[in-house]
């Protein structure tokens, strides 16, 4: 009796096992930030740099494959590298000269980036 027991449980262990890979597996974000100590606190911080980022490429360039590597380089300062569908556009720079960077400056940005992927994709 307790022989098919284990062989019962081993049986389910397998087969949930072999399924989890890919329900579980991870999905790669798009969107990585590097020196995100620098970002004031009224940026809202790198999370809020990449979900601007992936909001507005979701409505711009919603069918193409990216990564953007954004690099604060100060308060009011930041640059992005971008791959799309493979290809590395021209870093994209941002910088704001009367105050830090917020809330309102990253969105344009995103949106300025998202239209320059679109643009890329277009011509490809």
């Amino acid at each position: 009796m307790w022989s098919k027991i284990f062989a019962g449980t081993l049986a389910s262990a397998i087969a949930v096992a072999a399924c989890v890979p890919a329900m579980s597996a991870p999905q790669g974000h798009p969107c990585r930030v590097l020196n995100g100590e620098k970002l004031p606190p009224e940026s809202g911080g790198a999370a809020a740099i990449c979900s601007a980022i992936e909001k507005a490429m979701s409505v711009r360039a919603p069918k193409v494959k990216y990564s953007a590597e954004v690099r604060v380089l100060s308060k009011s300062a930041l640059t992005v590298a971008v791959v799309a569908n493979g290809k590395k556009l021209p870093d994209q720079n941002m910088a704001v000269m009367d105050r830090n960077l917020n809330p309102w400056a990253i969105d344009r940005f995103a949106a300025s980036l998202a239209e320059e992927v679109a643009k890329a994709a277009q011509k490809a």
